[in-house]
C-alpha cells in the first residue's frame, strides 16, 4: 500500500485487504466441484459469487475512469474527506450484509456471473480486480473524489460521487462474501467438513 494515502483512502484499502483474506479463507480446501456447488436451483455457488464481484468491481472502475481523467484535466484537487453524501450512504448501507426483505435486489444482467465458472479462475479474477481497485485509489488519491460524479453503470440517469462508488465496491463485496460463506456452510452440512480439495491460488491456471 502507498504510505502516502490519506487516512480515509487507507481505510478503503484496508477493507479490500480484509475482503481478500476473507475470500482466501472461503476457498481454502475447496475442490473445483465444491466451488461450483449450488444449495438449490437458482442460487449462486461460491465461484459465481466471486465471479460476480470481479465483474462488478471492474464495471465501477470503468465507469469512474473517464470522469476521473476529466477532473484531473480541470484541476479538481482533493479538498475534503472521501465520504458519500446522505443518499450515497443509504445506498451503501443497503448493500451491507445480511440482506433483508427490503434490501434484496437482482444483480444487473451485465454482471450476472457465468454459469459454473471454475473456482480457481473466479478467485484469481476477484484478486486481480482488487489490484485494479488499489491502483485506482493510488492514482486518484489527489482528486476531489467526493465532488466528482460518474454515471451509475447499471441504472441509466443516476450519478454517484466517486466516493460513493468506492464505498459501494467494499460494501458489495461484504454482501456477497457473506452470501458465499452461507453456501460453504450448507456445503459442509451436506458433505461433511471440507478440507480435501486443493486451495485455489491467484494467478493459477
Amino acid at each position: 500500500m502507498d504510505g502516502n494515502l490519506p487516512a480515509d483512502l487507507r481505510t478503503l484499502h484496508d477493507q479490500l485487504d480484509v475482503a481478500e483474506r476473507d475470500a482466501e479463507a472461503l476457498v481454502a480446501g475447496l475442490a473445483e466441484k465444491q466451488g461450483i456447488w449450488r444449495p438449490q436451483a437458482g442460487s449462486w455457488s461460491i465461484a459465481e459469487c466471486l465471479d460476480h464481484l470481479a465483474m462488478g468491481n471492474r464495471a465501477y472502475l470503468q465507469a469512474m475512469q473517464e470522469p476521473g481523467n476529466r477532473a484531473r484535466a480541470r484541476g479538481r484537487q482533493r479538498c475534503r474527506p472521501v465520504q458519500p453524501g446522505w443518499i450515497g450512504q443509504l445506498f451503501v448501507r443497503l448493500l451491507e450484509p445480511p440482506p433483508t426483505w427490503w434490501s434484496r435486489m437482482k444483480a444487473p444482467r451485465s454482471i450476472r456471473p457465468r454459469a459454473a465458472p471454475p473456482l480457481t479462475e473466479s478467485f484469481a479474477g476477484f484478486v486481480a480486480s482488487h489490484a485494479d481497485v488499489r491502483a485506482f485509489l493510488c492514482a486518484h488519491a489527489d482528486l476531489d473524489l467526493t465532488g466528482i460524479r460518474f454515471p451509475n453503470p447499471f441504472v441509466r440517469g443516476i450519478r454517484f460521487s466517486m466516493a460513493t462508488g468506492l464505498h459501494v465496491i467494499t460494501a458489495h463485496e461484504r454482501r456477497h462474501l457473506w452470501q458465499a460463506w452461507q453456501v460453504r456452510r450448507q456445503l459442509e452440512r451436506a458433505d461433511g467438513p471440507v478440507g480435501h480439495g486443493r486451495r485455489p491460488r491467484a494467478g493459477a491456471a
